[in-house]
């Protein structure tokens, strides 16, 4: 498991470990049921503190991404997947409820909205 840690980012360094071991479990780079190394062991070969790491498997195991039992260690969850689109969905909703009260405050049509919202979902394609 390789994980990328930047002093410059703007984001902390937990949410650089969180995001990373994220995307890696959802593009099954690390699959259900998978082991992932102990909180001092990532925290040694990041430079790390043990806290550091600490926070971002607490954030991982609240989000629902990894399970962790005392004496066995910490593995991906198996529901994390659904999960994790729930979440990014319910985020989505909330940026496009306010994309529509600013359109209707201030009359942009609502086919104006949907074109700019395809042009920005198929801009990388």
């Amino acid at each position: 498991m390789e994980i990328v840690i930047s002093n410059n980012a703007d984001k902390p360094i937990y949410e650089q470990i969180t995001s990373q071991i994220k995307a890696m479990i959802m593009s099954e780079e690390l699959k259900s049921g998978e082991s992932i190394p102990s909180m001092r062991a990532l925290a040694k070969s990041l430079h790390v503190s043990v806290i550091t790491v600490q926070k971002a498997y607490e954030t991982l195991q609240r989000d629902g991404f990894i399970e962790t039992t005392i004496g066995r260690g910490s593995f991906v969850s198996a529901r994390n997947k659904e999960f994790y689109q729930e979440e990014q969905q319910r985020i989505a909703e909330e940026h496009l409820q306010i994309a529509a009260e600013i359109g209707r405050t201030n009359h942009i049509s609502l086919s104006k909205l949907q074109e700019l919202l395809t042009l920005f979902y198929t801009e990388d394609e």
